[in-house]
């Protein structure tokens, strides 16, 4: 892992134009040194050209000590340098100047055409001075040798400075892309994390809520229509022996009916418990986003793939309890029968169950119309009760609690299917439940 691109940006605390001190000092240590070489080659220049050596001295100074700005200033260090070139002067800043040039973010246009001045005023200059000397020396060589040696030393003075500082320029740009793409994965992997956990969270909310609604499902009905009995059996117990007995036997049954669904499915909580737990040890991190991606999909289909859930057969079996709970319930079931998928049949099951089970909480004693109706492409299934009858103050009652999930949980398993769902009070002081659920779901 690479740390962020904030971590490799020069650590500022330089003065004016340099990032970093060490940088300022560089420059002003070569400034210095070329300030001194130009002061020193001031003296012979001053005496070709006539002036006072003070004045030799200072144009030298001034002129090497421009060195300083190389950094801020690449283009004017070269050009002083090729201005004081015919001075035999500033031969440190010539190549100094070029490398910087070269290393410098300016255009390649404007790079060539300096070092092509330099090569040029440096080409003329040695061959110039090296015909002076031959002359004043009485020295012979071959026509060749003014044109190889100017040659050779201008291309010697101008050639590796430009070559190194293009060499350096490049690497640099090569490091801080390298130095950018490093970083832009860096962040990409975080997101991508950060990303896989928040699938993750969602898909475990997914499945705490899918496991409160089978809960709540299970549950409500079985214990709603216990408690039922339970009123009734108290009502009739000094009544109606037989009539209590036989309540009591219901309460039993379907006792035992709850416990065995709350026994089966805390197996499957428990074993996708265990599995979970080796999954997520084997797992490497890197398929968190594709396990939390799958999590939902799996929620969701293990209804359909394990076929235990309930179905519309076990509808008439399900009226039949409320029925003998004292409920009134009239069926009406229209198109022709058929079979649906495993996940439709189950929803369809549960919304009619649930709406009964409100019908116990809330209008116990109401006459009920459960009505089902097999379309081309659909699935609807509407449950009405009529307002409850009148209770009178000495006579016992159930007293449900209601929890106030029951209408959310069968909205959501409604929406997970692209089904519409719709509940609300009737113009005639009942409710109403109804729900369309699409046959291909």
């Amino acid at each position: 892992m690479t740390t962020t691109g904030e971590d490799h940006a020069p650590a500022p605390g330089g003065p004016w134009w340099w990032d970093r001190r060490r940088g300022a000092v560089l420059d002003a240590s070569l400034g210095a040194v070329s300030a001194l070489e130009c002061a020193v080659e001031g003296i012979p220049f001053a005496r070709d050209a006539g002036i006072p050596m003070a004045a030799g001295v200072v144009f030298g100074v001034l002129a090497g000590s421009v060195l300083v700005v190389r950094r801020r200033y690449p283009i004017a260090v070269v050009l002083v340098a090729i201005a004081i070139t015919p001075a035999q002067m500033g031969m440190l800043m010539g190549i100094v100047g070029l490398y910087t040039l070269a290393a410098s973010e300016l255009p390649r246009r404007i790079i060539g055409a300096l070092a092509g001045m330099s090569l040029l005023g440096t080409l003329i200059v040695t061959f110039v001075r090296l015909g002076q000397d031959a002359t004043k020396e009485e020295l012979q060589f071959g026509d060749w040798f003014l044109p190889f040696a100017s040659i050779t030393m201008s291309l010697g003075a101008t050639a590796p400075p430009l070559l190194l500082g293009l060499y350096a320029g490049q690497r640099r740009r090569l490091m801080e892309s390298l130095r950018e793409r490093a970083d832009s994965l860096e962040r990409e992997l975080q997101l991508l994390a950060e990303r896989a956990e928040e699938r993750a969270q969602w898909a475990r909310n997914e499945e705490r809520t899918r496991i409160a609604r089978e809960m709540h499902d299970v549950v409500a009905h079985r214990v709603s229509l216990m408690v039922v009995h339970a009123a009734a059996l108290q009502a009739v117990a000094r009544k109606d022996p037989e009539k209590a007995v036989k309540n009591a036997a219901l309460v039993g049954d379907m006792g035992r009916q709850a416990l065995t669904e709350l026994r089966e499915m805390l197996g499957v909580l428990r074993s996708g418990g265990e599995g979970a737990r080796a999954e997520r040890a084997a797992v490497p991190l890197a398929a968190v986003g594709v396990a939390a991606a799958a999590a939902a999909s799996r929620a969701a289909d293990d209804g359909e793939r394990s076929g235990e859930g309930p179905c519309l057969s076990e509808l008439d079996e399900l009226i039949g309890q409320s029925e003998a709970a004292g409920m009134v319930v009239d069926l009406s079931v229209e198109g022709e029968r058929r079979s649906y998928a495993p996940v439709v049949e189950s929803t369809a099951f549960r919304v009619v169950q649930e709406a009964l089970t409100n019908v116990h909480k809330h209008a116990a004693g109401a006459k009920t119309y459960v009505r089902l109706a097999h379309r081309a492409s659909e699935i609807a299934m509407q449950v009405e009760n009529e307002p409850p009858p009148a209770v009178s103050a000495g006579e016992p009652g159930a007293r449900l609690p209601s929890g106030g999930n029951g209408l959310v949980g069968m909205k959501e398993r409604v929406a997970a299917l692209g089904g519409v769902f719709v509940s609300g009070p009737t113009d005639a002081g009942g409710f109403r439940v109804s729900a369309v659920i699409p046959a291909s779901s």
